[in-house]
């Protein structure tokens, strides 16, 4: 049941943890569930470009799997390790771009976190022996932001002040709101084709 302020304005859908993962259905027939899932393609093809790109860079130019020397690509530390689960990230972002739709955005939404999470780890790794995929600080840095940046893919059109009643998210947080206002749009409709068949009559009527 959908609940309102006291300016009779709805309030906003609860956005838990659980909440921005919850599953909707996104149909790309309908103009905006293709927006928003060719937003979460465009971020997830991206990014996994990026990341296959430089993994593939890692691997080929011949560094050890778990070297921790100064041996660098694009100003970031690598290792054969890091190139190759820079190269398996890439991959599954690829995967989620060519899926699309909910998925896509909570693979962005998911990836993203990961990132954060393992600059957070990383960072307290720095200059130890268990910093196993070389990372150094533009390293950090760059996996915050690529974090950042998938998130945001990931959670365009979930999370907002005021999402729009035909967002398919918004629907799948509130589903009997969604059904009374389905219920309220059908009786909208018989009511204009009342009148619009009532009008006809009057004219039928009048030119007898």
């Amino acid at each position: 049941m959908a609940t309102y302020t006291a300016r009779d304005e709805p309030r906003l859908p609860h956005t838990g943890p659980r909440g921005l993962l919850r599953r909707a259905r996104l149909d790309e027939h309908l103009p905006v569930d293709r927006r928003l899932s060719r937003v979460y393609r465009i971020g997830a093809g991206l990014m996994g470009l990026g990341l296959v790109i430089f993994g593939v860079r890692g691997v080929t130019a011949g560094i050890g799997m778990f070297d921790t020397g100064d041996e660098s690509v694009w100003g970031l530390k690598t290792n054969g390790a890091l190139g190759l689960l820079s190269i398996v990230v890439g991959l599954l972002l690829f995967a989620g771009m060519l899926r699309g739709g909910n998925v896509a955005s909570s693979l962005n939404l998911l990836i993203g976190v990961a990132f954060v999470l393992s600059g957070f780890v990383n960072l307290a790794l720095l200059e130890t022996e268990a910093n196993v995929l070389n990372f150094g600080m533009p390293n950090v840095i760059f996996s915050f932001a690529v974090g950042l940046v998938l998130m945001t893919f990931g959670m365009y059109g979930r999370v907002s002040g005021r999402l729009p009643h035909d967002n398919p998210y918004w629907k799948a947080r509130n589903p009997q709101a969604d059904a009374e206002e389905g219920r309220r749009r059908e009786l909208v409709e018989r009511r204009r084709r009342e009148l619009s068949a009532g009008a006809s009559r009057r004219a039928a009527h009048e030119g007898r």
